[in-house]
């Protein structure tokens, strides 16, 4: 068994007797100098510094036979903690968890804040522009940061998104001897330093004629860079819904163009996984861009053509085919690689997109939607209405082979 024990800055004295028990058992001890400098003397076992990244000591825990070694993290092991990681790769069965009070619950106890009510965000080891996905009024939120920036670096992100009149409590050493708790707005936090053990919590708030953007789809056009390539937002939220985003699931996006269908399937489940894929490279990195705007900077965006650049992708449990739906052998392709009970969305513009939607459906099943869409617009000293080009859908689900049924005689 591998014995994983969370510490917090109160070191030693804030273990239980089960966690100091795993300690000084082990015969070796891996975590962070920080973490290793807060043991007693008592502990003999040997002291490893936990490596970064940490891939390969995972790869050397999975194959090496179980034995009495010790891992320290912050807080609480599975909760964005190395914990989580082990427990993935090497089974829950092989680890035996001690978990401490995380900064997350302290940062909830300190404030008062009812700790369900609250987002967490961690923005260790990772882009803090991942905030931005919940920055809507009132919303709760606590970030973890790291490095003497971090809470400058998160700051920052808030005042670029308008939020900077948002409470901003910035939470150092919790728990420690040292603790100091600071509480400023962000447009007042600017470039101040903080102790490198810390955390952020946010009250958000929202300036005068900040873009309120919500999880839901439908994001307006303008929330979006793009040269004109862009599904646009309520043909979105239509394909978002045929879609059906959930927990861990992985997207296709072909023919990403701005990269919206993407970014607004993870912006909708936050444990969603999603690649974007555009033929060209200008493209491609606009919708990385607009993926790191809207908060979330894990959209996975390949430049290539498809279905060549379809090949040695990881199994999609989604697919929505938006651009290239004509190329040969595209949709074949993306219907091979969905898994079964997966969701393939296609939305075609043209004549000849439409007869390939309607090929499909006739083998595959599925339905066909026609959506059209028109915007009251001046004309004149009047408004009439301007219609949009019509988009038919076709929208399937794998493991529903079923011929599509003739349509009635009109």
């Amino acid at each position: 068994m591998i014995a994983v024990v969370g510490i917090g800055a109160d070191g030693w004295a804030g273990l239980g007797e089960p966690a100091r028990a795993a300690v000084l058992a082990a015969h070796e001890v891996i975590g962070s100098e920080r973490q290793l400098a807060l043991l007693p003397g008592a502990v003999t076992a040997s002291r490893r510094p936990l490596p970064s990244p940490l891939e390969p000591l995972i790869d050397e825990l999975a194959t090496a036979a179980d034995g009495s070694t010790c891992i320290l993290a912050s807080g609480d092991p599975m909760l964005h903690g190395i914990g989580a990681s082990l427990a993935r790769r090497l089974g829950p069965e092989r680890l035996t968890v001690h978990p401490h009070p995380s900064a997350f619950a302290l940062a909830c106890a300190r404030l008062g804040w009812p700790a369900a009510d609250v987002a967490l965000v961690s923005a260790v080891a990772r882009p803090p522009e991942g905030v931005a996905r919940l920055l809507q009024p009132g919303r709760r939120l606590v970030v973890y940061a790291t490095g003497e920036d971090g809470a400058a670096r998160v700051a920052r992100v808030l005042r670029q998104r308008g939020f900077g009149p948002s409470r901003f409590v910035v939470l150092e050493q919790l728990g420690g001897p040292h603790e100091r708790i600071r509480e400023v707005t962000a447009d007042d936090w600017e470039d101040d330093r903080a102790d490198p053990l810390h955390a952020v919590a946010i009250e958000c708030r929202a300036a005068a004629g900040a873009s309120l953007l919500p999880c839901t789809p439908g994001l307006p056009d303008d929330a979006y860079d793009h040269d004109g390539q862009l599904t646009k937002r309520h043909v979105r939220a239509l394909t978002l819904a045929a879609l059906a985003p959930m927990p861990g699931q992985l997207l296709w996006d072909v023919g990403a163009g701005s990269g919206s269908i993407g970014v607004e399937w993870l912006r909708a489940e936050a444990t969603a996984r999603a690649i974007a894929i555009e033929a060209r490279a200008d493209r491609a990195e606009r919708a990385a861009q607009n993926a790191l705007a809207l908060g979330v900077p894990h959209l996975d965006v390949r430049t290539g053509r498809a279905p060549d650049a379809l090949h040695d992708l990881p199994r999609p449990d989604a697919v929505f085919v938006g651009g290239g739906l004509t190329e040969p052998g595209l949709l074949d392709r993306c219907w091979e690689a969905l898994n079964a009970g997966g969701r393939l969305v296609a939305n075609a513009v043209t004549f000849e997109g439409e007869q390939v939607v309607h090929a499909a459906r006739a083998t595959h099943g599925g339905t066909l939607t026609r959506i059209e869409i028109a915007h009251a617009e001046p004309l004149g000293g009047f408004t009439s209405w301007r219609a949009a080009l019509p988009i038919v859908q076709w929208a399937a689900v794998k493991g529903d082979d079923r011929p599509a049924a003739a349509e009635p005689p009109a």
